[in-house]
């Protein structure tokens, strides 16, 4: 199906087409980080819209669908930075369950989905075969981090000043829209600490000024990054 064209739409094309002379066939998986409130899941999904336009066969994923579970998460209180950006996600499941058996292409199944975080439970979903030609798009924080950053062909930074991102969530989850307030200390805390750690604005295949959602613009960032 033909997608309107607009800035937005006209951005990810070309995007797509980029990613396409790098990796023009096989199993490619593509990561879209940012920070909460960025706006990561719908830019992802846009992105497979696009792709799909194209008629290439595209899978989603979330890493809000492998979280570690509640009592890990909050091992040192609901407020610890460190336990947000240490203890949040299961890379070792998302590598076993989906990457790597995505990557092998043919029939090998796959799963995007391992864990329910409002039940705080493991679920088991139904797995997802298709062509050797397929992509796979993933989104959520902290995508460029060690543990995981080698699973990604390609991979995309989404930079939003905190003080949007929060903006965002304040109108569409009630939460305060000060990055500093007390109650955003968790989430706030560990993506700085993933910034300070990690520099991904440096490791990213494209870094992509987000912080008005349907003008999307490359950066090339030489000296930092909005989004912490």
């Amino acid at each position: 199906m033909q997608l309107a064209t607009t800035p937005r739409i006209a951005f990810l094309r070309e995007l797509r087409a980029q990613i396409i002379r790098d990796y023009p066939r096989g199993r490619v998986v593509v990561a879209v980080d940012g920070a909460e409130g960025a706006g990561t899941a719908e830019f992802a999904d846009d992105l497979a819209a696009v792709y799909r336009e194209a008629g290439t066969d595209t899978a989603r994923a979330s890493m809000r669908d492998f979280h570690l579970p509640r009592a890990t998460r909050h091992a040192h209180g609901t407020d610890d930075p460190r336990d947000y950006y240490e203890r949040s996600f299961d890379y070792e499941t998302l590598r076993r369950a989906l990457i790597d058996p995505f990557r092998l292409g043919g029939s090998t199944g796959f799963q995007t989905t391992a864990f329910d975080v409002t039940r705080d439970a493991p679920v088991v979903t139904e797995w997802k075969t298709g062509p050797a030609d397929m992509v796979l798009l993933v989104d959520g924080p902290f995508l460029l981090r060690p543990e995981i950053r080698g699973a990604w062909n390609f991979s995309v930074l989404l930079d939003v000043p905190l003080a949007d991102a929060y903006a965002r969530l304040a109108a569409t989850q009630g939460r305060d829209p000060d990055p500093e307030a007390r109650s955003n200390a968790r989430y706030v805390g560990g993506w700085r600490r993933y910034g300070e750690r990690n520099e991904p604005q440096y490791l990213a295949s494209a870094v992509i000024d987000l912080s008005d959602p349907e003008h999307p613009q490359r950066e090339y960032p030489d000296t930092g990054c909005a989004c912490f």
